[in-house]
């Protein structure tokens, strides 16, 4: 059986402009292939409308699930909620069960409930709120899209909150070996043993140490007796390397 499939969506000009490192990415994508959903494309967008209304949609029709990342704060320039509901033509306004959420937590902190901070309950119609345990003000699934804080303390609990939500497949399994050999020396060898495994991702990550070239070669694949049939092929063809 095939996997889901995902795409990430990162919303933000920090990121654009170098100011902010994204790490969501690879929070979500360990998290996605241990549930056994194929992370296959990630965007990053500015913050504007039309940008992001038009990703969210073709990348909704690529794939099974979207997951977003960033823009639904209380600021005037947090409009991913706007731009998600724009895209499926949902209406979109404070919610009650959002509301709720972020009042009592205003409450027992003494915090005063702003304008800004109620923009946080905006919710379109339809939607399903994403729990935050971190700071209370939720996300949302809308149709096939999860949309979601930028803080990453944030954005990992919203993606611990809504996996369980989502139908997975067969976890990705990896395996490597460190060849300390140049690239040019295993790209022969290993080329044949792609063709032999056609079903497995058999790639090669180069680095240098101590003036000497060497590549980690990686095996993934969902089927675990495949995974180890083609480590024992590839310990053959380069002896005495590491695992």
């Amino acid at each position: 059986m095939t996997n889901p499939t995902a795409a990430m969506l990162v919303i933000g000009d920090e990121i654009l402009s170098g100011r902010t490192r994204d790490i969501n990415m690879n929070v979500l994508a360990k998290s996605l292939t241990a549930h056994g959903v194929d992370l296959c494309e990630a965007r990053v967008v500015s913050d504007d409308r039309d940008a992001i209304v038009t990703a969210v949609r073709a990348l909704s029709s690529a794939y099974d699930h979207v997951f977003t990342s960033g823009g639904i704060g209380p600021t005037h320039d947090d409009i991913t909620a706007d731009c998600v509901a724009a895209a499926f033509d949902a209406h979109i306004d404070i919610r009650d069960d959002a509301r709720d959420l972020l009042m009592a937590y205003f409450e027992r902190r003494g915090t005063e409930a702003t304008e800004g901070r109620m923009r946080m309950a905006r919710i379109p119609d339809g939607a399903t709120l994403i729990e935050n345990p971190v700071s209370i003000a939720p996300g949302f699934s809308l149709q096939n899209v999860h949309v979601m804080a930028g803080v990453p303390a944030v954005f990992e609990a919203m993606v611990a909150s809504v996996l369980p939500s989502i139908k997975g497949g067969a976890p990705l399994l990896s395996q490597s070996l460190r060849v300390d050999r140049p690239e040019g020396e295993i790209a022969g060898p290993l080329r044949i043993l792609a063709e032999e495994y056609p079903g497995l991702s058999i790639g090669s990550y180069p680095f240098q140490q101590n003036g000497a070239f060497g590549a980690n070669i990686v095996v993934r694949g969902h089927d675990g007796g495949e995974v180890d049939a083609a480590m024992v092929k590839l310990a053959a063809l380069f002896p005495g390397e590491t695992a």
